[in-house]
């Protein structure tokens, strides 16, 4: 599996001084982990990845009863995006972040290319997105 991490959100120079910014622009510290669950059915084999993101939210200040919240969306691929606590995160909920260290972990359903946004917000209606490409590189494979 490759991932590429890419942020797609306003440009630097937009954010400096804020220390929101500086809280979330540092929040993706990536570690990948692979672990592949075979299965064969009918001859094929099949394959599944679990990514593990590790996260941690570095403030700048503490602002008094500042709160944050995560929230994801998948534009492409099927998989499954759950918290280090169990919780799975459907598309477009919000879900507060109790810890400023977290990992998620994301499990792909498909053996095709998977895209996930994850959007950190605080408090005061900042947002930065994040997304994660993921391509399965077992494809040939699993038509093989």
């Amino acid at each position: 599996i490759s991932c590429i991490e890419k942020f797609t959100n306003q440009t630097d120079e937009s954010f400096i001084g804020n220390p929101f910014f500086q809280c979330i622009y540092q929040v993706f510290m990536i570690d990948i982990v692979e672990e592949y669950a075979q299965s064969f059915n009918k001859g094929e084999k099949r394959s599944k990845t679990k990514v593990e993101i590790r996260c941690q939210l570095i403030r700048e200040g503490n602002y008094q009863d500042t709160k944050f919240y995560i929230r994801m969306f998948q534009p492409d691929g099927v998989g499954q995006l759950k918290m280090d606590d169990g919780r799975i995160l459907q598309p477009n909920d919000l879900y507060p972040l109790t810890k400023e260290v977290f990992r998620l972990y994301y499990t792909s359903l498909s053996s095709d290319q998977s895209v996930i946004d994850v959007y950190i917000e605080d408090s005061f209606g900042q947002v930065v997105q994040k997304a994660f490409s993921f391509q399965n590189e077992n494809d040939k494979e699993l038509n093989e």
